[in-house]
């Protein structure tokens, strides 16, 4: 199509879920094609980012995951070289990443989050346990697909958790656990011309929780869409998803994880700015329960760098 000329699907990239960035763009990149897109697969690991003018790229697809790839570093490069992109901004993207001043925003707005507390190797330990009750989570403040979350159990195993996630990010969070369900509601559109709440997904893991394996290689992961929600409560969360959204000033495409608890409650817990778009994502599943395809979605998404800001 020659509206979008020549396209790049920049995935790859150095982070840890560099693995996961290539099958995902893999499949945007065969989606774009399939649809007549000039698309073409671009790992900034392998070539510096002036490639894309020098090698007369028009717009870019960004299908990177984590650090230096979703935390508004590439896009601050991209709109420096004057090539539109897909996804948040520089500023939605790196709130979006970083957890804690997510949270942080969200919980000034009143928006539900669960409790969490800052770790470092001064911690007492045995104090946040048992102010965070057990079991509790463990993670990296920094990096996304489960990289370096620990479940926690007992309190004795709360440093060797910390220890694990510190190998990721100097910032470390232990969050509470919420136990009524884990859910993920892709959304698009913008502050300005509205967003659009996707049928949200319900997740059932047959690990100890949602971890690296369980999101994108283990086939025993059960996916509800519909969620199984009623739908006064699947209406109310997607307003809820939509200030969290609204909050980062976020806009094109994401995902926002949260929790319920046993009564029904929803808790915010995240926003993913480049969503996964593999075989296992939960974006796609989204879509399909709105009647699109994974072509549409794609194509869809991409059309959002043709829109001016």
């Amino acid at each position: 199509m020659n509206k979008y000329g020549k396209v790049a699907v920049v995935m790859g990239g150095t982070s840890a879920e560099r693995e996961v960035s290539l099958m995902s763009g893999q499949g945007v990149l065969e989606a774009l094609r399939s649809r007549g897109v000039d698309a073409h697969a671009f790992d900034p690991r392998d070539k510096p980012l002036a490639a894309l003018r020098e090698e007369g790229f028009q717009r870019a697809f960004l299908i990177l995951h984590g650090p230096m790839g979703e935390d508004g570093t590439i896009q601050g490069a991209l709109a420096f070289l004057g090539i539109p992109y897909t996804g948040c901004g520089v500023m939605g993207s790196a709130i979006g990443m970083d957890k804690l001043r997510c949270k942080l925003i969200w919980r000034a707005l009143g928006l539900p989050i669960p409790e969490f507390e800052l770790l470092d190797e001064h911690s007492d330990f045995e104090a946040v346990a048992h102010k965070l009750g057990l079991p509790l989570f463990v993670k990296p403040n920094i990096e996304g697909s489960s990289v370096g979350v620990t479940k926690v159990k007992t309190a004795g195993e709360l440093k060797a958790a910390y220890l694990e996630a510190r190998k990721y990010d100097k910032v470390v969070l232990a969050e509470t656990f919420i136990g009524g369900g884990e859910y993920s509601a892709p959304i698009m559109g913008d502050a300005v011309r509205g967003y659009t709440v996707l049928p949200a997904i319900k997740i059932e893991p047959a690990t100890e929780f949602y971890d690296y394996q369980a999101k994108y290689f283990r086939d025993d992961t059960v996916y509800r869409c519909p969620s199984g929600l009623p739908p006064e409560q699947e209406a109310a969360i997607a307003k809820l998803v939509e200030k969290a959204f609204w909050a980062i000033g976020g806009q094109s495409w994401a995902r926002v994880d949260f929790l319920m608890d046993e009564e029904g409650n929803p808790y915010l817990l995240e926003v993913n700015t480049a969503p996964g778009m593999t075989s296992h994502s939960l974006f796609p599943m989204g879509a399909r329960a709105a009647g699109m395809s994974y072509e549409d979605v794609v194509l869809k998404i991409l059309d959002t760098t043709l829109e001016e800001a």
